[in-house]
This record gives C-alpha cells, sequence and structure tokens, in this order.
C-alpha cells in the first residue's frame, strides 16, 4: 500500500454573475472529508487556486486536514467517491465550480477531474436548489499524444 503524503486540489470558479460565494467547500477523498480554506479570498468570480494538505500544506487548519493523520493510503481512493462538496451559507447561496482536479503524492497521476462530465466553460451550478456535491474522475494513466 502506498502512504497518502499529500493531497494537491486545483478548482476553478466559474465566470458567470453570482459565481463566487463566502460559503465553505469540502473535499472528500479516500474516506475523509477535508476543509478547504486559506487565508486569501476563496472561490471568488474567475479565481483559481491550487490547495496543498500534507507535505508543504498551504490550507488553514493544516494539522486537522493532514490525509497523513490518521494515515491514509493513495489504493483507498478507489474504495469511495472523490467529491468537492459545497456548504451555502444560506438557501440562496450559489457556487459556480468550473473545474476541480485533485493529485496525490506530487505526481501528475492518478488524477481525478470533472472535466469530462460538466461543460469547463458553463460548469456546474452548487446550492440548495441545484445539489451540493461534485463527483471527480479517475484518470489513471498519462494521456498519450
Amino acid at each position: 500500500m502506498t502512504a497518502l503524503t499529500s493531497l494537491q486540489l486545483n478548482l476553478q470558479t466559474g465566470d458567470l454573475s453570482g459565481a463566487g460565494t463566502d460559503g465553505d467547500v469540502y473535499l472528500g477523498f479516500a474516506g475523509r472529508e477535508f476543509s478547504i480554506d486559506t487565508s486569501a479570498d476563496d472561490f471568488e468570480r474567475e479565481g483559481a487556486r491550487t490547495y496543498r494538505f500534507g507535505d508543504d500544506a498551504n490550507v488553514l487548519n493544516a494539522s486537522v486536514n493532514d490525509p497523513r493523520e490518521p494515515a491514509l493510503e493513495v489504493e483507498n481512493a478507489a474504495r469511495f467517491p472523490v467529491y468537492v462538496r459545497f456548504q451555502p451559507q444560506s438557501r440562496t447561496d450559489n457556487w459556480l465550480l468550473a473545474r476541480a482536479t485533485v493529485t496525490v503524492n506530487g505526481g501528475l497521476f492518478p488524477m481525478w477531474d470533472t472535466a469530462e462530465h460538466f461543460s469547463q466553460r458553463r460548469g456546474l451550478w452548487l446550492g440548495v436548489r441545484s445539489g451540493l456535491v461534485a463527483h471527480l474522475l479517475l484518470h489513471e494513466d498519462v494521456p498519450t499524444g
């Protein structure tokens, strides 16, 4: 089994009116959920940010959002859904997720990605009236060509 020492999440917020949010966002990976937050103004319209958990963490509350404690294994990611979950501040709070990708242990693959199941141009609206979770698809191999 391969120890999970770091997670890297790249998030992009869409570029439509009302796309940004001050709500909370979480990453589900390998049977755990991690709080996605930094000291910056996260999840703003047309914003993109990389969040790191574990080695070289840049998230707030890194010690309680560390995939090394309790220890997780990369292989367990296949046993559980990989997802981004939105927790709105109110019933009218929405967020337009344009794209999310997750990689582990500093590598490019395996990679989990939203790109194939909703349009990057439009993205996916998350909110109380539209749903709160976006699942990511696994890409195990390096693309050729």
